[in-house]
């Protein structure tokens, strides 16, 4: 029961997600992952965590980069329903994992799992990245391409990055029936095993090429490769986790999939962009690797609503938002772009049609993204069928113009890295038990008391402090973590939590609606036998069997309703109390950075 109410979670934080397309929702996504999967998010924030502040604080010096964490979210999104709705991709799966295809909910979990691990940790060696490219970006100013004589720098003395541990070797031995030397030769054997014979590609060959990639990025065309270091950092995590499942065939498949995808499986695998076409290789095709395979295809699939920060990727045209339908065994796509760009559009297309005209041999001109899904080239769509087999899966392109919808982003004065944002929650879930005795409880029964708590009911504490952006935006308030000019809130007035009091009521209706709760009071009146001092723990728990709680409402329940339900509660009930939210403020200045300030005084 357990386990279904953590997928439910899973599957309500990524609807929201889908819904918003924003960060702070692509966080409750990796959130609930690393707890059903990975272990406390406590002990893997700084690995998902530290993307998201490298690209929205470094990337602007850049002269080329968009988002990867959100993008990771998208990624695995599209994952899932191409797993849901194309039975040839969960056949080829099933069989390459030999799982039994009578048991399909089983054979789902174990896709969940391990798709998840490749796709939202593709990408988070991008850290090693991005430093890369801004020195190239301050050096190439008038260059047109890399090529010898770029000042660039590289990765080394890297043995205790890659080292593998002898614990971890012999496990590994037990599975493969060798040990390793690094995780480089890891990498290089699991990509052999499974694309050696069909690509003609030794696994001496696949190991210097991969522990060249963080120490001679001349040879990598004058690139850095994050898939390299998002596959290491990701085997580090692993093979941390105490009592944790660490290593398995499935793990490192997982591992040589990241590893693959962005120029390995491209350039020293396929050769995919060789001019001859002799030399060229096939398409990777799911049976060989489908974790490769799906990741690759939706990797490129995932190009719209991801911020650009680049100088050059501001100026470029990328889709705001993306439909696809799945019918007929194939992949129909439309990519809508911002109807205020349409004079770009306009030139671009005058531009193209002058040199259809001219027809001299030239290369079409390119309206990056735009031109690549809306021209007749549908370079889109090739370069992803040149990648990945798309045989008995074709995949249509389409684009079109409409105005952006900028309400679903929620965007409000507050904001924090997420770091802070889990700080917050662990100080909101313990505003009740500390009043007045603030000073003296340690930060660290703060969080172990919050760990202690059932992935919905961390999910719940997380969900009110984000919603507490809209609920401060009401009493001219906002929460940051970087140094203002402003007053600190030192207390809510009980005029300010009759605000936002309402507010909270029907987010938390909402949630418990979501997760499948009814209103009932069962609970309270059915028979406990259990002693005296255990009838409240029995009755608690007998709540969350029923999944029923006096004061939710049942889905069909519109907001105004959820309202005027509130305004019949108690005054305990309607959590007017402002005490206890004050006691949050006092348990919040025990952390280092977030704090609550006030706009003006009257």
């Amino acid at each position: 029961m357990q386990m279904d109410i953590d997928r439910l979670c899973m599957k309500n934080e990524l609807a929201k997600f889908i819904d918003s397309g924003v960060a702070e929702d692509a966080y409750t996504v990796y959130y609930a992952y690393l707890e059903m999967f990975i272990g406390e998010y406590g002990r893997s924030q700084n690995m998902v965590e530290l993307l998201s502040e490298f690209e929205s604080n470094a990337s602007s010096l850049l002269m080329k980069h968009r988002d990867h964490y959100s993008h990771s979210v998208y990624v695995f999104a599209l994952g899932l329903a191409i797993y849901e709705m194309y039975p040839d991709f969960r056949k080829a799966f099933m069989n390459f994992y030999f799982l039994d295809r009578e048991n399909e909910p089983a054979a789902a979990a174990f896709f969940l799992k391990y798709w998840g691990l490749t796709a939202l940790f593709h990408d988070i060696g991008y850290p090693f990245e991005i430093p890369f490219e801004q020195v190239v970006s301050y050096f190439e100013v008038d260059r047109k391409k890399r090529e010898k004589g770029l000042m660039y720098i590289a990765y080394h003395d890297l043995d205790q990055f890659v080292a593998i541990g002898e614990e971890d070797n012999r496990q590994l031995e037990s599975i493969y029936g060798r040990r390793f030397a690094s995780v480089c030769d890891l990498l290089a054997h699991g990509i052999f095993l499974h694309l050696g014979a069909a690509y003609n590609i030794s696994e001496k060959r696949l190991l210097k090429v991969i522990e060249n990639k963080p120490t001679r990025p001349d040879d990598n065309s004058y690139y850095m490769d994050h898939a390299f270091f998002s596959a290491v950092r990701l085997y580090r995590e692993l093979v941390s986790i105490p009592d944790g499942d660490k290593l398995s065939r499935a793990t490192v498949d997982a591992l040589t999939a990241i590893m693959l995808h962005n120029s390995l499986y491209k350039f020293a695998v396929a050769d995919y962009k060789n001019k001859d076409p002799k030399k060229r290789k096939a398409p990777l095709r799911k049976e060989l690797h489908p974790l490769a395979w799906l990741l690759m295809l939706c990797d490129e699939l995932q190009c719209w609503d991801r911020t650009a920060y680049g100088r050059n990727s501001r100026t470029e045209l990328h889709p705001m938002a993306a439909d696809f339908h799945f019918s007929g065994n194939a992949i129909h796509s439309v990519y809508h772009y911002d109807l205020e760009e349409v004079q770009k559009i306009h030139d671009f297309w005058e531009e193209y049609f002058a040199w259809e005209e001219k027809n001299d041999g030239s290369k079409p001109p390119r309206l990056k993204d735009y031109s690549d899904t809306a021209a007749k080239e549908q370079r889109f769509r090739r370069d992803i069928e040149s990648i990945v087999d798309l045989t008995g899966f074709p995949l249509f392109v389409d684009s079109d113009l409409r105005t952006v919808d900028r309400e679903v982003k929620h965007t409000y004065l507050s904001s924090s890295n997420f770091l802070h944002i889990y700080d917050f929650a662990v100080a909101l879930n313990a505003r009740y038990n500390y009043q007045g005795k603030e000073e003296d409880v340690p930060v660290e029964k703060l969080e172990a008391e919050f760990n202690a708590l059932s992935l919905e009911y961390k999910l719940l504490n997380i969900n009110q402090v984000r919603s507490f952006a809209r609920y401060l935006n009401a009493i001219d308030c906002f929460y940051t973590d970087k140094p203002v000019d402003f007053d600190v809130l030192k207390a809510f007035t009980p005029e300010m939590i009759s605000v936002f009091a309402p507010m909270e009521h029907v987010r938390w209706v909402r949630d418990h609606q979501l997760a499948g709760w009814r209103q009932g009071n069962e609970y309270e009146t059915l028979l406990v036998l259990e002693p005296k001092e255990d009838e409240k723990a029995a009755r608690r728990a007998l709540r969350e069997q029923l999944r029923h709680h006096k004061l939710t409402m049942n889905t069909d329940a519109s907001e105004e309703e959820i309202l005027a339900h509130y305004e019949v509660l108690s005054p305990e009930d309607q959590g007017k109390d402002w005490l206890p939210f004050n006691s949050m403020l006092k348990l919040l200045r025990k952390f280092d950075g977030l704090r609550i300030y006030q706009l003006g005084k009257d």
